[in-house]
């Protein structure tokens, strides 16, 4: 469940600070060159990692995810979730178990399918950091601050490859002090993913059990 939540608010999330209470325009222009990026690309690929660490936990993981549009499927060791737009499916392979929810883009945290609108106006409010180097490439950091204080993140940072105007990695840290870092590497731009990738299919799960909570 850990890894739930993190992926829920994952700016696997991508592709995706507060200044005496208004937004920065530097920010801002990257923001918006992000979304006019990822908007031009019909599919995305991606190889991420994730590094969790608390008082209480310290783990990492790697998976991939594959993004169409509004439609998303996100493979991470020990756990799948897929969405096509209307249906969240959540797979748990160890225990054979899914778990089928409505999908609701208002109740999504930084979801892949927010990564292709720009969420961030309305939900957060965001400033420019620094300009850092990752992997031999300039990156600029963004910070973004939710509005909502009842949101369980606290702070997030986008790290954005200057070169391809893509969400190469960053950080959340949440209130209960927990910290996930992310890597997004090996991007692959419009190839051909068939629709079925992003749906549930039960006939190639036989003996799953299925917890459907629309």
């Amino acid at each position: 469940m850990k890894y739930v939540s993190a992926l829920s608010t994952f700016a696997l999330l991508f592709f995706f600070g507060t200044t005496f209470g208004q937004n920065d325009p530097k920010a801002k222009k990257i923001l918006d060159d992000v979304t006019k990026k990822v908007n031009t690309l019909k599919t995305i690929k991606a190889n991420f990692t994730l590094s969790l660490t608390g008082a209480k936990v310290k783990d990492s993981k790697s998976g991939d995810i594959a993004i169409k549009g509004a439609k998303y499927h996100v493979k991470l060791t020990g756990q799948e979730i897929m969405c096509d737009g209307k249906t969240v499916w959540t797979y748990n392979p160890d225990a054979k178990e899914v778990t089928i929810t409505k999908f609701n883009p208002q109740e999504q945290g930084i979801s892949p399918a927010k990564l292709l609108t720009n969420f961030y106006d309305k939900e957060y409010t965001y400033k420019y950091s620094k300009e850092i180097k990752v992997r031999g490439k300039s990156c600029d950091v963004i910070e973004l601050t939710p509005k909502d204080a009842s949101k369980q993140v606290k702070k997030i940072e986008l790290i954005i490859d200057k070169s391809t105007t893509m969400i190469a990695g960053g950080k959340i840290w949440s209130k209960n002090g927990n910290q996930t870092d992310y890597s997004i590497t090996q991007v692959v731009q419009n190839s051909n993913i068939p629709d079925n990738v992003f749906a549930w299919d039960p006939k190639s799960h036989q003996g799953v059990e299925t917890n459907d909570l629309r």
